[in-house]
């Protein structure tokens, strides 16, 4: 509203030409829609990346600028690409002036990308340090991209507490675009689970709760889960409102989300095409976890078809690339349809590995001096629910499943560097 109020006032340049092309690539979208808007976008993506920045000031500005044009890119121009670009030097801009207030949501915008490039592990360590570096400056954490970490993992014994909560304080403070996002997220996550009637839901709700963001992601979850319960109506019209809003792009995150949306409601020739199609654009596009749900759902489609030998090869590439990546549900679900074709699957041993990340560190030493997860939420100033996601992970890391051998593990590995205060340091 204020890009659109700005606009139409006739106000002066701003002083900074990638400011002034953003809220003009902004406004355009709000009132013109995307075929005018993304191109306009596209003319503020240069300047916001080379842009030079002589004084602290101009940084801080582009600093709170940048959240903007992210959203813009990420949700209009499905631009992967960009918003790598534009995360790492908001990064590395924040650092270098020490911008701590910046920092933490520039880190979680980072691990984003990674989440999309299938780099879990280095998404989790962007995370956390966001975590960690929000707590030691008294912030709340920024839990949406744990949250979609948790769901790309399967993890609905943990996200969907944090999810619920968030869920409601969303709903009291009427927050259209965080719902939005947790119907995303739930999208994801429940279809990973194949429990295809929640994930409906969800993603209807996503939809329907959309503010600036979050529609497309949302329809692309709602279309696969109304095609698994047959609720074909509902996916034909989420599907003509995705192709409303990728045909002004031509990203290959685009392309993959459209093509893909559509072999889903076609037959024979065509959905063979269209899921071929998908798998290219989404490799183009270098969203790696799309790419292993195209062949999660080429490999289903074609064993439905009864081509057992051509299923066995995309369901194969499909997990091992969600077993890689540890997207255990995804992967699970691709182990199943293997099954199917007849396949024996090697379910993976867990590898163990005492590499925890800082804020691991601290809440497993809290935890095993006897601490319930309240009180280590209330230290460290993060909620029960991602204090349970973290003791998961450390018990994953160091081989253990009960609070109880915390002790023991932890005395066997070695020591993380500590600060005077006991405090583990954010690297």
């Amino acid at each position: 509203a204020a890009a659109v109020a700005a606009r139409a006032s006739g106000a002066p340049p701003s002083g900074s030409g990638a400011a002034d092309l953003l809220l003009d690539g902004v406004a355009a979208l709000l009132t013109d829609g995307c075929e005018t808007g993304v191109p306009a976008l596209r003319g503020a993506l240069e300047l916001l990346a080379t842009e030079e920045l002589p004084t602290r000031e101009a940084t801080v500005r582009w600093l709170l600028l940048v959240p903007v044009a992210l959203e813009a890119f990420i949700h209009y121009a499905w631009d992967l690409h960009a918003w790598d670009t534009l995360s790492n030097r908001a990064v590395r801009l924040a650092r270098d002036i020490g911008a701590l207030g910046a920092l933490p949501p520039a880190l979680v915008y980072a691990g984003g990308v990674h989440i999309h490039y299938g780099d879990f592990t280095e998404a989790d360590r962007m995370i956390d340090e966001a975590d960690a570096l929000a707590a030691a400056t008294g912030h709340a954490p920024h839990k949406y991209a744990t949250l979609v970490l948790a769901a790309w993992r399967g993890e609905a014994d943990v996200a969907s507490g944090i999810i619920e909560e968030a869920r409601r304080r969303a709903d009291q403070r009427g927050e259209v675009s965080l719902l939005g996002a947790m119907g995303y997220i739930q999208g994801v996550l429940y279809n990973g689970l194949a429990r295809y009637e929640e994930a409906l839901e969800a993603a209807r709700s996503g939809i329907e709760h959309d503010g600036f963001n979050f529609a497309g992601l949302s329809l692309i979850e709602h279309i696969e889960a109304a095609t698994r319960c047959g609720e074909l109506e509902q996916a034909r019209a989420s599907l003509e409102r995705l192709v409303g809003l990728t045909r002004a792009t031509d990203s290959g995150w685009a392309g993959g989300a459209a093509a893909r949306s559509q072999a889903l409601l076609a037959d024979g020739e065509e959905a063979d095409r269209l899921y071929r199609a998908a798998i290219v654009e989404f490799e183009r596009g270098g969203v790696t976890v799309e790419v292993a749900r195209s062949h999660l759902l080429y490999g289903e489609w074609l064993r439905r078809t009864h081509q057992r030998s051509l299923a066995r090869e995309h369901l194969r590439t499909a997990h091992e690339m969600f077993d890689g990546m540890r997207a255990h549900a995804f992967a699970e679900r691709a182990r199943r349809e293997l099954l199917a074709t007849g396949e024996h699957v090697r379910v993976r041993e867990a590898a163990v590995t005492s590499e925890l990340t800082p804020q691991e560190s601290q809440v497993a030493t809290l935890a095993a001096g006897g601490m319930t997860n309240a009180k280590i939420g209330a230290e460290l100033f993060i909620s029960p629910h991602t204090v349970e996601w973290h003791l998961r992970k450390v018990y994953t890391k160091l081989g253990i499943n009960s609070r109880r051998a915390l002790p023991g593990a932890l005395a066997s590995t070695p020591p993380t560097e500590r600060d005077d205060e006991g405090l583990v340091r954010a690297g």
